[in-house]
C-alpha cells in the first residue's frame, strides 16, 4: 500500500482510505486502490464522512473533507517555528537582513524575516508580496519546478532558463539589482522530506556591501541554513 503502518489496524486502514481519496474515489476505486474488502472500505469511508474527514462530491465520490483542513490549520507551522532562530543566526553570521519566502501562484510571500539592526539594509516585512519574475528567491522557487510550470512565466522574468539551470547546478541563486535598484541577494532552497523545494531562504542588502557577486561572500551560509530547515 506504500504507507507506514502503526500496527493499529483500524487506524492504518483509515489513513490508507484517506490517501486513496485525495483525487476522489468511488467505492470500487477505493477497493481497487486500498485492496481492502469492499465492506470494510465502505464502512470506514462512511465513518470518516460522519467525522467530516471525507465528503461526497456531486458524482458521489469521496474526497478529503473540511475537518482535515481545520486540524492542519490548528497545527503550529513547523517550518516557521524552526526558521525563526535560524533567520536570526543567518543575519548575525552575514550581517545582512534574512528572509524566508513561499510561493503562491505567480507571487512569493515573505513569511519570516530577521532585519539587520542598523545601517543601510534591505527591509522586506513579513507578509510582503513580491513577484516571481525577479530576485534570487524567485529563481530558487522556480529552478526545480517542471518546465511546464516555468515556461509561461519566463517571458516576463528578468532571468532566463539558462540562469535557472545554473541555479540547479550549483544549488543557490544570486541577483544584483534584479528586483530593486541597489539591492543584491543570495538565496538557497528549503526542501521537504521528498526533496521537493517548498521555500527559499535569502539574505539581501545593498550592492555596495554585498558586491556584484554576492554568492561568493554568502552562498555557503545561506545554503547551510536551507539544509538545516530541509526535511522537517
Amino acid at each position: 500500500m506504500g504507507h507506514s503502518m502503526s500496527g493499529v489496524g483500524v487506524l492504518d486502514k483509515a489513513v490508507v482510505i484517506l490517501a486513496a481519496c485525495v483525487d476522489g474515489a468511488s467505492l470500487a476505486e477505493l477497493v481497487d486502490r486500498t485492496k481492502l474488502p469492499r465492506a470494510t472500505a465502505h464502512r470506514l469511508a462512511q465513518a470518516l464522512e460522519i467525522h467530516r474527514m471525507l465528503v461526497r462530491d456531486t458524482q458521489g465520490r469521496w474526497r478529503p473533507g473540511p475537518r482535515l483542513g481545520e486540524l492542519a490549520n490548528a497545527a503550529p507551522d513547523v517550518l516557521l517555528t524552526a526558521a525563526e532562530p535560524l533567520l536570526a543566526a543567518l543575519r548575525d553570521a552575514t550581517g545582512e537582513s534574512a528572509q524566508l519566502y513561499l510561493r503562491r501562484a505567480d507571487e512569493r510571500i515573505c513569511v519570516g524575516a530577521a532585519e539587520r539592526a542598523s545601517g543601510l539594509r534591505d527591509t522586506v516585512p513579513v507578509g510582503a508580496v513580491l513577484p516571481m519574475t525577479a530576485g534570487s528567491a524567485a529563481q530558487v522557487l522556480l529552478a526545480w519546478e517542471p518546465p511546464e510550470a516555468v515556461m509561461p512565466l519566463l517571458p516576463r522574468c528578468k532571468f532566463t532558463g539558462r540562469t535557472l539551470a545554473e541555479v540547479r547546478r550549483r544549488g543557490w541563486a544570486q541577483s544584483v539589482a534584479e528586483r530593486e535598484a541597489g539591492v543584491a541577494s543570495v538565496s538557497a532552497p528549503i526542501r521537504d522530506r521528498t526533496g521537493r523545494v517548498i521555500a527559499a531562504i535569502s539574505v539581501s542588502g545593498p550592492i555596495e556591501r554585498l558586491g556584484r557577486r554576492p554568492g561568493d561572500r554568502h552562498a555557503m551560509a545561506v545554503v547551510r541554513a536551507g539544509q538545516r530547515l530541509s526535511g522537517l
